[in-house]
């Protein structure tokens, strides 16, 4: 039988204990055009010269460069024009003392020739080019292998790959590329007041809003939420839901973990697997709960999260996010975004004891409190962040410099 929490676990003591966790982070290979806001599970390397030729960078002539010494406006060098190249075109004629070839940006250097002259500098009668501006060798040419060469290092494991990083891969000529599998997410909303949106709202129910926050928290973190219907606070029920999702790589509840009658998913949790911790020292979320049931593989990690909406976010980004950002490879990724100093707009005051998790509004660079309990569902609506109180602070002063966490992800 699952039993009543007696004594709250220290947060550090649980996050240790997610820490501990064992974690299986996939790998699958997908199509370029599939890979935008995937995470890169490889360090990739150049598979070719970049250019891979050598090339013209602005549209002009190739020429010899020694041809055009002294060339200016009131003394033009004339030269030969034998050929014209375009973008994709193969050069056919080798540059020789006294000619030059049209050039387009990006199209192949003739053999011979080391420098284009920008057209701006030129004249044009018939075939004879008239050279107003003298060029060094190298002027607006680009070497093969000048931006990248072949077996160089390209990007890194772990890159968010953008529409940026994707054109780089696509420079490379790359179909697929081995990316971050995303871990899939059982949300289950547990309560028998509980209604789904398109219902009548009848006296003594409440539509559901952990379903789709705790949904899209999981989309935050590089991971894929898969929707459940409500369930009753009963053990058959619940039970029934749980194993039905156990092919899941995470299972979240939300509802049913505190200590009263009619709470049993301590109890579902016991009898199918382990519970690891049914107690925070926190506030707001003082009951949650976290546990591991049998997996073909590896053990299926279960967060049961407090039913009032606050409490539970509040619990999801302390210290659910991080473990579901490490399975999907992106942990990495979002640490370098997470937090940002502000001043706090009033004197806060908070119990000693526990560590205490308060939503803020930003208002002119500055981070104001939002004073409502978890139960206050507009303090959602209101707010941009919140900030942490460790459990030995009593007071924060008006104006003390506090780490604002985003609520949003990637």
């Amino acid at each position: 039988m699952g039993k009543e929490f007696l004594d709250l676990m220290d947060p550090d003591d649980v996050k240790q204990i997610i820490g501990s966790l064992n974690i299986e982070r996939r790998v699958e290979t997908v199509n370029l055009g599939d890979a935008h806001q995937r995470v890169l599970a490889v360090d990739v390397y150049a598979t070719i010269d970049l250019p891979p030729f050598d090339r013209a960078s602005m549209d002009g002539y190739a020429v010899r460069a020694q041809d055009t010494f002294g060339a200016s406006e009131d003394d033009p060098i004339t030269l030969t024009l034998i050929e014209k190249i375009r973008a994709g075109d193969v050069p056919s004629k080798k540059i020789k003392k006294g000619t030059c070839s049209e050039v387009g940006t990006g199209a192949p250097m003739p053999e011979g020739s080391d420098a284009v002259v920008m057209v701006e500098v030129t004249d044009i009668r018939e075939n004879r080019v008239e050279i107003l501006e003298a060029v060094t060798p190298g002027t607006n040419r680009a070497l093969r292998g000048s931006d990248i060469e072949k077996g160089k290092f390209l990007l890194s494991l772990g890159t968010l790959l953008t529409a940026d990083k994707i054109g780089a891969l696509s420079a490379m000529g790359l179909k697929e590329i081995p990316v971050f599998a995303k871990p899939t997410v059982a949300v289950i909303s547990t309560g028998n007041e509980l209604i789904k949106p398109d219902e009548d709202l009848r006296h003594g129910k409440l539509y559901d809003i952990n379903s789709e926050s705790l949904a899209n928290a999981v989309k935050s973190c590089g991971c894929v939420p898969l929707a459940s219907n409500i369930v009753k606070d009963d053990y058959k029920s619940l039970k029934n839901k749980i194993n039905a999702y156990k092919n899941a790589d995470i299972i979240i509840t939300s509802g049913g973990t505190s200590a009263g009658a009619g709470d049993v998913l301590s109890q579902v949790v016991e009898d199918m697997g382990e519970v690891l911790v049914h107690g925070i020292s926190v506030k707001p979320g003082k009951p949650t709960l976290i546990g591991t049931l049998p997996g073909e593989n590896v053990d299926v990690v279960l967060f049961g999260l407090p039913g009032y909406p606050v409490s539970a976010l509040m619990i999801f980004h302390g210290f659910v996010a991080p473990f579901l950002r490490e399975i999907a490879g992106v942990k990495e990724l979002m640490e370098k975004r997470d937090g940002f100093l502000l001043p706090l707009s009033r004197r806060y005051h908070s119990a000693r004891g526990r560590s205490h998790y308060v939503l803020v509004k930003i208002e002119e660079n500055i981070a104001d409190p939002i004073l409502k309990d978890s139960g206050a569902i507009t303090a959602l609506a209101e707010a941009d962040g919140y900030f942490e109180v460790p459990k030995n602070v009593e007071i924060i002063e008006k104006g003390e410099q506090i780490k604002v966490m985003p609520l949003s992800g990637l």
